[in-house]
């Protein structure tokens, strides 16, 4: 996995904690039904972290399929 993937990866984990964070002192300083709407883009940013570790981890997989089917083919040859 390249660098850029794994800073993009954590990225989105720093993003959706510093929001969860911000909406909530946000919420507590002016109160919660104006900012209550903004745990969205938290959850946004969280669900991204989780589907961009999955894609990562099936990109993985896949490399390591095609390179075993390379092998195979050069075993046959």
């Amino acid at each position: 996995m390249g660098i850029y993937n794994k800073v993009m990866l954590y990225f989105w984990l720093v993003m959706a904690i510093f929001i969860f964070v911000a909406v909530t002192v946000m919420g507590l300083k002016s109160g919660f039904e104006r900012w209550y709407h903004f745990y969205l883009f938290g959850g946004i940013s969280l669900l991204m972290f989780f589907v961009r570790k999955w894609m990562l981890k099936r990109m993985e997989k896949h490399m390591l399929f095609l390179e075993e089917q390379k092998r195979q083919a050069e075993n046959k040859a």
